[in-house]
């Protein structure tokens, strides 16, 4: 057996994670398994299995053309500091338990430091219309090489400064951007604050005014763009109540920032009206309002039906038209051409009268 990749040493902040990579090669397919050796002397080498430190330690190997183990360790503490030993072997003797193997179990190591997360105070606070986001870590720490200020995977800022102590400032008022901000320090390993902007629901609707055809189903639907997310949701109609204690045609469906209600069978007297959705979190409540109309299901043959209409009526119109129009007049110039051909017969008539006379 022979090893293709080891596992390489790495820094991590206590309530951090580790993941190591071990892959082995070898004919027989070998079997690798993972030890760890602490930082007491006393300690010795005990191997690791799935599910090992209150079930913080997860371990996944796969043997196809050749084996590959990973392992993970969740929420470091710093007795998780050590070295952490991949070993593989394809000798059939391996696991027996009292035969020696022929082939000893080859190593690779890997040193994984756990270090003390230092504290990091957070803190938010509205200066002349815009907010400033402020971290500032205590304890002990390595090298500062600079700060990033981030909002999920986009960064925001940037600078190179050594300060424990590190701002961002946002035009605008808290209920414009609220959510999770962090402040990052370029050490190793890399240091991670954590600021909220944290406001009640801004509640929106997706339409204002929502349209539906008597006996469809009506959909309303409401969202919350804000931090922190909704912890309940809840729907009223004007004159009414709480829709969720409403029986028969009224389904209600939540999730995180969303809300959606359905009304089945819409009927234009009982339904049509103002609908409120309202949300709320550990920083207050809010709503928004959605008129719903509901028309005739014949609604939708007016327009074409109006259009017929007008077709008949042009063609009326043409056809009376036509049958009352007079025959055009023979125009003059064709009277004016006959009249030599009448002319030249009676000239031709009384040439032949005179020649009969003569003879």
């Amino acid at each position: 057996a022979g090893f293709i990749k080891s596992p390489l040493s790495q820094k991590r902040l206590t309530q951090d994670s580790v993941e190591l990579y071990c892959e082995a090669i070898g004919n027989p397919i070998p079997e690798i398994q993972w030890w760890f050796e602490g930082n007491d002397p006393n300690e010795t080498y005990a191997q690791l299995w799935d599910g090992a430190r209150q079930d913080r330690v997860k371990i996944n190997a796969t043997y196809n053309l050749h084996s590959t183990s990973t392992i993970y360790i969740a929420n470091l503490t710093s007795d998780d500091s050590g070295m952490y030993e991949c070993r593989a072997s394809n000798d059939p003797d391996r696991n027996h338990l009292s035969k020696s193997p022929k082939v000893k179990w080859i190593r690779s190591q890997a040193n994984v430091f756990v270090i003390e997360r230092p504290d990091i105070k957070a803190y938010v606070s509205e200066v002349s219309g815009k907010l400033v986001l402020t971290c500032n870590m205590s304890g002990t720490y390595s090298s500062i090489k600079g700060h990033e200020w981030m909002r999920g995977d986009k960064v925001l800022h940037t600078d190179e400064t050594d300060s424990a102590f590190t701002s961002y400032t946002i035009d605008g008022k808290m209920e414009e951007h609220s959510g999770m901000y962090e402040c990052v320090y370029k050490t190793n390993p890399v240091i991670r604050g954590q600021v909220n902007i944290s406001v009640a629901p801004q509640v929106m609707a997706y339409k204002k005014s929502e349209h539906g055809n008597e006996g469809d189903t009506g959909v309303l639907t409401c969202k919350n763009p804000s931090f922190p997310p909704v912890t309940s949701w809840s729907w009223y109609k004007n004159g009414q109540g709480d829709l969720k204690n409403a029986s028969g045609r009224y389904i209600i469906k939540s999730s995180g920032n969303k809300t959606e209600l359905r009304i089945l069978k819409l009927n234009i007297e009982e339904d049509t009206g103002d609908y409120r959705c309202n949300a709320t979190n550990s920083y207050g409540s809010g709503d928004a309002t959605v008129n719903l109309r509901v028309r005739s299901r014949l609604a939708a043959l007016w327009p074409f039906l109006g259009i017929v209409a007008e077709v008949l009526v042009l063609v009326t119109i043409i056809f009376i038209y036509e049958k009352r129009r007079k025959p055009d007049e023979v125009p003059d110039d064709d009277d004016g051409g006959s009249a030599p051909l009448k002319s030249n017969a009676t000239n031709h008539k009384d040439k032949n009268v005179r020649q009969r006379n003569a003879n």
